[in-house]
């Protein structure tokens, strides 16, 4: 079913499903009419206190989905923040966001609060994951986020007995849509994670039917033998896995699926359904074409962002005569399904014209430096390698990396650098190759 925004998906299913359970946390759980009464009671508070800009700080509780909701129904801008955030990075993205009020409260960032904004109504922030670039903040709002639920639903419907772990950050509009909203909008039963400390035990303690996962924390949940019995249905997002962890996911029989899509389409425009887990089928609402050179472009007027907030050069430059040119490189296939090939902005282009498209390449020096973490970035036009520390003399891998058969000799890792520290990543576990390039 489709929603109109938050408030329709309060409303109707507080009055189709009564005392269903909406959200369980630990011991605590609450029904779709309770959930509606407590987001109205909290709705007319914000009002009364007359502030038009929440930021949150998004933790995976009651409390704080009330608190989301409650915000958009009292007509408020909401600026969805990241829970381990820096202190100096939060004093620097609640300004720039027009952030009045936050939550939780906070001494220490009071001084940092502005004067909020005019005609909010409606408008979501969520900052981009920052993998090629400096984070961005994407304009959506509650009706383009529900919209991306009904897709998601359309594809894999969940029914009122499922039980969808929500174990995601709600900070990052996958887990917001397809740990929270998937569940809500089809009226399941949302558990509500309890952590990165959980994540050892929340698949055991709630009994999920169901779960969204980035490829990461996937791989941790099988590396452990996590997953419960009865869980049948894993959606994956957010990045790319190997065929290994796709069939040992699939164990038991598991129905895995792959989705596809970006912050600025408010998630998911692709999903596979059966089958190969790489071949996905558009979402309803999305035209999705390959450009000439590979790359994919999206048309999805129900979904797509209204921009980057305060950025209209960083708008013009993707969203182009109502199209997102999403930097992905794909293709279709004579069924029409999509195929993610890669990043255009994970190819590093040298000088003198010549490219590495580094998906490729890395996992040819994976198959040689093994689990070892690693990034391949570009320093004075010449391709070198990062690892985290040095465990092995420089030159013994400057010999297996020479001995890797197809890379061509202008290709060749040039040198090899220690961060000494752990490789920046994202949220999603994408790492911030440009943030590692302004260290070396």
């Amino acid at each position: 079913m489709r929603y109109n925004g938050f408030e329709d998906l309060l409303k109707r299913q507080a009055e189709s499903l009564g005392d269903h359970v909406a959200l369980i946390e630990e011991e605590t759980a609450i029904s779709y009419r309770q959930l509606y009464n407590k987001v109205a009671s909290r709705r007319d508070e914000l009002v009364e206190a007359g502030k038009t800009c929440m930021g949150i700080i998004c933790e995976t509780t009651i409390d704080c989905v009330v608190e989301i909701f409650a915000c958009n129904l009292a007509g408020m801008q909401l600026v969805m923040l990241e829970k381990n955030l820096l202190q100096d990075t939060l004093q620097k993205m609640l300004p720039y966001g027009d952030v009045d009020i936050l939550y939780p409260e906070s001494d220490n960032l009071k001084d940092c609060l502005g004067q909020g904004v005019k005609g909010g109504k409606g408008r979501i922030l969520f900052f981009t994951s920052g993998t090629t670039s400096s984070s961005k903040a994407v304009v959506l709002t509650d009706q383009s986020l529900m919209n991306s639920a009904y897709n998601g639903y359309e594809k894999l419907p969940l029914d009122k007995e499922d039980t969808l772990l929500c174990i995601l950050p709600l900070s990052h509009v996958f887990g917001f849509v397809c740990g929270l909203l998937w569940g809500l909008s089809s009226g399941a039963h949302v558990a509500l994670g309890r952590g990165q400390r959980h994540y050892m035990d929340d698949c055991a303690f709630y009994k999920p039917t169901a779960i969204s996962v980035v490829p990461m924390l996937l791989s941790f949940l099988v590396k452990y033998h996590l997953l419960n019995d009865e869980l049948k249905l894993i959606l994956i997002g957010a990045g790319d896995c190997s065929d290994a962890l796709l069939e040992a996911a699939a164990s038991s029989g598991r129905r895995v699926c792959f989705g596809y899509g970006l912050t600025e389409t408010s998630s998911g425009v692709a999903i596979s359904t059966s089958g190969n887990p790489r071949a996905m089928e558009p979402c309803i609402d999305d035209d999705i074409r390959i450009e000439e050179d590979g790359e994919i472009s999206i048309r999805c007027d129900t979904c797509m962002m209204q921009g980057y907030y305060k950025d209209p050069d960083a708008t013009e430059d993707v969203l182009r005569d109502g199209r997102l040119y999403t930097g992905d490189l794909g293709r279709m296939d004579e069924e029409g399904k999509l195929y993610i090939l890669g990043r255009k902005k994970d190819i590093l282009v040298f000088s003198n014209g010549t490219k590495i498209f580094l998906p490729e390449y890395e996992e040819m020096i994976a198959n040689v430096l093994g689990d070892d973490p690693f990034a391949v970035c570009k320093k004075n036009d010449k391709p070198v390698l990062v690892l985290e520390k040095l465990e092995t003399e420089k030159q013994k891998i400057m010999d297996l990396l020479n001995d890797i058969p197809g890379i061509p000799r202008g290709h060749r890792i040039h040198d090899i650098l220690v961060l000494g520290h752990e490789l920046p990543k994202t949220t999603n576990g994408k790492v911030k190759r440009w943030e590692i390039e302004k260290e070396i």
